[in-house]
């Protein structure tokens, strides 16, 4: 089973620099990338990591420290061994589409 990670930032700039520096750290994939109108009108972003559980918390922690540096985290976190339901109920709301994932 695989392990989910989570950055949560505030902007769309925290949010690419997380993703590009997570996937440098780690055998990572981004499965998904969720975007919500927040507090005061500000854009949340989430992005949503998927691989084995050590390399997606090299990653998550990789990720949050760019972040933090261009912009504002709300929160990271990582659930190792993540249930199917999660990955079949949730992300499958935001996973990218096949042509995202072209550009790779």
């Amino acid at each position: 089973m695989y392990a989910l990670g989570m950055i949560e930032t505030v902007g769309y700039c925290a949010a690419v620099s997380a993703a590009d520096a997570a996937v440098k750290a780690a055998d990572v994939k981004i499965a998904a990338i969720e975007k919500v109108i927040g507090v005061h009108g500000a854009l949340g972003v989430t992005l949503h990591l998927s691989g084995d559980v050590a390399a997606v918390a090299s990653a998550v922690e990789a990720g949050k420290k760019e972040a933090e540096r261009v912009g504002t985290v709300i929160s990271a976190h990582v659930i190792p061994r993540t249930h199917t339901n999660v990955a079949e109920k949730l992300l499958s709301k935001f996973a990218l589409n096949s042509g995202d994932a072209a550009k790779e």
